[in-house]
């Protein structure tokens, strides 16, 4: 309904009797009603602030890609609902403003915002229109673009692994050789320090000893970043997710003990078997166990849970260690990108490599100094196909 039609309906409201008056309500309570009823029926976000940035409408999208309720945001400004988000640098342009914005809550997503300012028009006379109008609010429209983000950095993902992957045997080779020959001529240094007496020989083997580590340690991420990157071919077989969880943990008993972990067990004993490589899934495991060994404190808690829904079984590993930023979470998939000082930034790499050749799914939800939970989604062995309805067809054609 335009605005001309309230104005001219407030300026004859001393003319119209009471009758004419309630219909003119009952009108545009109507109006309201089925603009919010078409509003909640569309998949996109809709929300509407006033100048100030204060929320005067968001439909049912908007609650749930931003976890809101719409009777307690209703008057609240927006970027204190929505944390994070700058409304002046969205506003400031004074026209129409499309940006990307990523969220963590309640769900990691990618959201497009499409921000319009809204306009009342003005009578300057009786027949005579302001055709400039009064800014009253703005108009956003949110798109939820995740799926085409996440294509989009997986393709960008896959050619640089397929680059990495035609550089990666000409380097380990290049590499593994030198490294072959130091390894030989430390060992003839070594027995020619076995030769030497007192203070020259213990200078000498610690030196030999430094040299070693080094070396061992290159060799360690030579041969992580051939694995990350390496096309297998994973051998399936039935598999019990719980036993592949148990084994994992023992291999870490000894370092369990000796820094005083508690890691906590919770295996749902009905989980159906899936066809996975057992050595694979193992090596997967070892490098989460790792990555949240190295993130707790000593007498930190590992809590290590299997469970499934519908379609997937899912290990989750939730630890008590400082977690990570949002901005640091958005790179954890990243080769070589690590918040350790030691770390090779592939271990994460190499685990979602795995998780994929199995067809499953990986999520890291994680707050800065509240911990980090890693949850692993592998389909049932009955699950891995889903018949679609010839509704559901017609509705994605």
């Amino acid at each position: 309904m335009k605005a001309g039609f309230l104005e001219k309906l407030i300026g004859r409201l001393g003319r119209i009797g009471p009758e004419e008056v309630q219909n003119y309500f009952l009108r545009l309570a109507e109006e309201k009603g089925f603009l919010e009823t078409v509003f909640n029926a569309i998949q996109e976000g809709i929300i509407v602030a006033d100048a100030g940035g204060r929320i005067t409408y968001l439909n049912n999208a908007a609650c749930d890609l931003f976890g809101l309720k719409a009777e307690e945001s209703i008057g609240k400004h927006l970027d204190e609902r929505v944390r994070g988000l700058d409304w002046k640098s969205l506003t400031q342009s004074g026209g129409a403003v499309s940006r990307d914005i990523e969220i963590f809550y309640p769900q990691n997503r990618f959201i497009n915002f499409y921000i319009v300012p809204l306009l009342i028009e003005r009578r300057a006379s009786e027949d005579k229109v302001d055709s400039s109008g009064e800014g009253v609010g703005y108009a956003m429209i949110l798109r939820d673009i995740t799926q085409s983000r996440r294509t989009e950095q997986q393709t960008i993902e896959s050619e640089r692994l397929n680059a990495l992957t035609l550089l990666a045997a000409g380097v380990a080779h290049e590499i593994g050789n030198p490294l072959n020959s130091l390894n030989i001529h430390l060992q003839l240094m070594q027995r020619q320090a076995e030769k030497l007496d007192g203070a020259a020989r213990a200078e000498l083997q610690e030196s030999i000893d430094v040299a070693r580590s080094e070396i061992n340690r290159l060799d360690s991420i030579v041969t992580q970043f051939l694995r990350a990157i390496r096309p297998t071919h994973p051998q399936m077989h039935p598999e019990n997710i719980n036993t592949i969880v148990e084994e994992a943990v023992r291999f870490f008993a000894s370092e369990i003990k000796d820094r005083d972990i508690v890691v906590e067990q919770e295996l749902r004993s009905d989980l159906p078997l899936l066809r996975l490589d057992r050595d694979q899934m193992k090596q997967a495991f070892y490098n989460v166990i790792k990555n949240s060994f190295e993130a707790i404190k000593s007498r930190g808690i590992l809590r290590i849970r299997t469970d499934s829904d519908e379609s997937h079984v899912l290990i989750s590993f939730t630890d008590t260690g400082g977690g990570m930023s949002a901005e640091n979470l958005s790179h954890v998939f990243e080769p070589y990108f690590t918040t350790k000082p030691s770390g090779t930034g592939l271990g994460l790499l190499i685990v979602r490599r795995i998780v994929r050749e199995h067809g499953g799914e990986l999520a890291v939800e994680s707050s800065e100094g509240k911990g980090l939970t890693l949850t692993i989604r592998l389909p049932h062995t009955d699950k891995r196909i889903r018949m679609l309805e010839a509704g559901e067809r017609d509705a994605a054609a």
